[in-house]
């Protein structure tokens, strides 16, 4: 019987977590999802948050953008366009990344200007929000 799985996070640049945890909780479109090992196998696409993961009794936080997430009963891959551990976040350049992309979003925009900020802007909000919970 299983008692850990191997989380594997990737972006486009690296391969930024790959561990045995205990579980890990993803920020999936339909909405917050927890993967402990033997989950049934599914894809699902992720959002722009927080990874939460459990590993030896101690939680780790990542900040993620949009993206995939294989599962298996001993195995989650996440494949998302970026992941950034709590203590790798920079909080003053994500601040200003949030106030750039908000201000950008009172101009008029095209739509592929407008994805771009919107895009920018949730990855700012991810990094402040796990950031932020590190630091209570």
């Amino acid at each position: 019987m299983a008692n850990t799985l191997k989380l594997e996070i990737v972006t486009p640049d690296s391969k930024t977590f790959s561990e045995d945890v205990d579980m890990v909780t993803l920020p999936a479109a339909e909405g917050e999802m927890g993967v402990y090992p033997l989950h049934v196998p599914l894809m699902t696409q992720i959002v722009a948050g927080e990874i939460a993961v459990r590993q030896g009794g101690r939680d780790i936080y990542l900040a993620v953008g949009d993206g995939f997430a294989e599962i298996t009963g001993d195995h989650v891959a996440v494949l998302t366009d970026m992941a950034i551990k709590a203590e790798n976040i920079d909080e003053a350049k994500a601040e200003e990344g949030r106030r750039r992309a908000e201000a950008r979003l009172a101009e008029k925009l095209d739509d592929e200007d407008l994805s771009l900020v919107n895009a920018a802007l949730a990855h700012s909000v991810a990094q402040l929000k796990v950031k932020r919970r590190t630091h209570s």
